[in-house]
C-alpha cells in the first residue's frame, strides 16, 4: 500500500488523534513537528490487516441497563475529583499531537522517553499509534455513541476540540487502545518495570474518563482493542525489528532520569475515582 493510499484511509476514518479530538491528516498544522506528521500518517499495518473491532466488541451499554448505570456512576465519580492534580495529568495525557506525548511513560519506565533521548522507543510507539487508533473505528462508526460531556453538560479537558469530539463516537476509546497498547509494548521493552508500565497504560486510558470525554466501558473496551492490535503487530516484520531495536536502546537509556516530576505524577495517579 502506498503512503498516499494509507493517508487516504486514515482521512476517511477520521483518526488523526490530537488533543482528544479527531482531524483528518490535511488539517494538521504545518508547524507541527515531523515525527507527528510522518508517523501518524503511516503505521505498521495496512487497514485490512487491523483487528476487526466489530468482530471483537459487543454493542455499547443499552439504555436502562446495569452496565450503563455503572458508566454513569463512574462518570460522576470522576467529576467529583474536581480540577486538581489528576485532572491536570489527564489534560496532559489527552494531547497526542506533540513528540512529548510518548514521555507520558517515562516515570513508569524509570528513564526519559522522547524522540531525542530514546529515538528507537519513540519510533515504535509513534508508528504503532495509527494502528491502535484506527482499529477502534469499526465500532465507533457503527454506534456513534454520545460522550459524557454531551449528557452531563460539564466541561472537558480539551475544550478547543469539543465540536470535533461531538462528531466522533465515544465507544470504544482510541486513547485507551493507544495507552494500553503502548503499556504492553513497553512492558516487553523494559520487563523489570512491566507492572508499572501496564498500570500507566491503564491510567492513560482512564484519563479520558477524568477528562469527561469517555465512559468507563469505552475505556475498558479500548483496552481490548489495544491488546488485539499488539498481538497482531507481533506478526509484522517491521514491528519486530523496531521492537528489538527499542529493547537494545532501553539498556543504555536507564542512565537518563525522567524529566517529569515523578513524585507529582505518582500522587496524581493515586487519586482513583
Amino acid at each position: 500500500m502506498t503512503r498516499k493510499n494509507r493517508t487516504a484511509l486514515i482521512s476517511a476514518a477520521g483518526v488523526m488523534l490530537l488533543a482528544g479530538g479527531i482531524v483528518i491528516a490535511a488539517d494538521v498544522p504545518p508547524a507541527m513537528t515531523s515525527p507527528v506528521n510522518t508517523l501518524l500518517a503511516q503505521g505498521y499495518l495496512a487497514r485490512e490487516a487491523l483487528p476487526d473491532s466489530l468482530a471483537i466488541l459487543p454493542a455499547p451499554p443499552a439504555e436502562g441497563s446495569a452496565a450503563l448505570a455503572r458508566d454513569r456512576e463512574a462518570s460522576r465519580a470522576a467529576l467529583a475529583l474536581g480540577k486538581g492534580a489528576r485532572w491536570d495529568l489527564a489534560t496532559v495525557d489527552a494531547d497526542l499531537r506533540t513528540p512529548a506525548a510518548t514521555g507520558a511513560f517515562s516515570c513508569a519506565a524509570g528513564f526519559e522517553i522522547s524522540p531525542q533521548a530514546t529515538p528507537a522507543i519513540d519510533r515504535v510507539m509513534r508508528r504503532s499509534l495509527p494502528d491502535l487508533g484506527l482499529a477502534t473505528y469499526g465500532v465507533k462508526d457503527r454506534y456513534k455513541r454520545a460522550r459524557p460531556f454531551m449528557e452531563n453538560g460539564e466541561v472537558n479537558c480539551s475544550p478547543d476540540y469539543t465540536e470535533m469530539l461531538r462528531k466522533d463516537g465515544s465507544y470504544p476509546s482510541g486513547h485507551s487502545a493507544i495507552g494500553f497498547g503502548w503499556g504492553l509494548m513497553l512492558a516487553e521493552i523494559v520487563p523489570d518495570r512491566s507492572a508499572r508500565l501496564v498500570a500507566r497504560g491503564i491510567a492513560f486510558g482512564d484519563s479520558r474518563r477524568i477528562c469527561n470525554v469517555h465512559w468507563l466501558s469505552d475505556i475498558e473496551q479500548g483496552r481490548l482493542m489495544g491488546a488485539a492490535v499488539v498481538a497482531r503487530l507481533h506478526a509484522d516484520p517491521g514491528f519486530q525489528a523496531d521492537l528489538q531495536a527499542a529493547k537494545a536502546e532501553a539498556i543504555a537509556a536507564r542512565s537518563t532520569a525522567p524529566s517529569r516530576n515523578c513524585a507529582q505524577e505518582d500522587a496524581a495517579l493515586a487519586q482513583k475515582p
